[in-house]
């Protein structure tokens, strides 16, 4: 599931593979840009902020956003693609290098100068150069009687977190989901942890949350709906965690997992 890390190592990769290599062919493959050409344009950088991407190309900047099922992938040219053609949104070449976007859920290509348009809404980056404890904690703070379930979602408080994080986080300080905010002790703790869980998985291809890299192990209680928690042997349970439906807008609800035991 895409989240922080995975869009961290994404970009990194492509920055590794792209940045001061020019554009040789460029194919758009969403209605909105598909006249845009950026053939002959140097990529500056490849960088995250939170779960987008950005692609920087002198005075333009490609957006993207992975949502559920996206991925950006690197191919040499000619190279055969693993997955269908028709999920490709971008095909960008450069040199020998070719770099697909498939099935991305956002794909803009925006003004560099306007890069505020499509990030500037998010919260401190934790995993950003620019990582701000404080200013995270004022903003989780602020959110009163909210779960503290959804407020580690909110990308308007931290940008990177995910649902895989939030079930994670919340059973390791032994609080439910469902706790709203100002009853939750100890923010700082809550932040430094959160910090502190996705820089440790931000180079590993599975996150880990127990210590045991083994697979199956990995994690305490995300997708092991019925089976026995790893302290108590209680069956955890899943159920159903978002904002109340708002006019304009659909359900945010997410599955949760929790300990009944070990989360109060």
């Amino acid at each position: 599931m895409p989240e922080g890390d995975t869009v961290y190592r994404a970009a990194r990769r492509l920055d590794e593979a792209l940045r001061g290599r020019t554009i040789t062919r460029s194919d758009v493959r969403v209605p909105a840009f598909a006249t845009v050409d950026l053939t002959g344009r140097t990529v500056d950088a490849v960088l995250s902020r939170g779960k987008h991407l950005l692609m920087r190309l002198g005075d333009l900047t490609v957006h993207s956003h992975l949502k559920m099922e996206g991925t950006w992938q690197l191919y040499p040219i000619g190279g055969r693609w693993t997955r269908p053609a028709h999920e490709a949104r971008i095909v960008l070449e450069a040199g020998e290098v070719q770099a697909v976007g498939f099935a991305l859920g956002v794909l803009e290509i925006v003004p560099g100068d306007e890069e505020s348009s499509v990030v500037g809404h998010l919260g401190p980056d934790l995993l950003g150069p620019d990582w701000d404890a404080a200013e995270a904690e004022r903003r989780l703070r602020a959110q009163g009687d909210r779960a503290i379930g959804i407020a580690l979602l909110d990308q308007r408080i931290m940008a990177g977190l995910g649902n895989v994080y939030r079930s994670e986080i919340c059973f390791l300080k032994g609080v439910l989901p469902t706790r709203p905010v100002s009853e939750v002790a100890d923010l700082p703790a809550w932040i430094e942890l959160s910090r502190r869980t996705i820089v440790a998985n931000k180079d590993r291809p599975e996150r880990v949350f127990t210590g045991d890299t083994r697979r199956g192990r990995q994690k305490w209680v995300y997708g092991r709906t019925g089976a026995p928690c790893r302290r108590c042997g209680t069956p955890i349970r899943m159920a159903w965690l978002g904002d109340p439906v708002v006019a304009g807008r659909g359900s945010t609800d997410r599955e949760v997992f929790w300990c009944p035991r070990c989360q109060t």
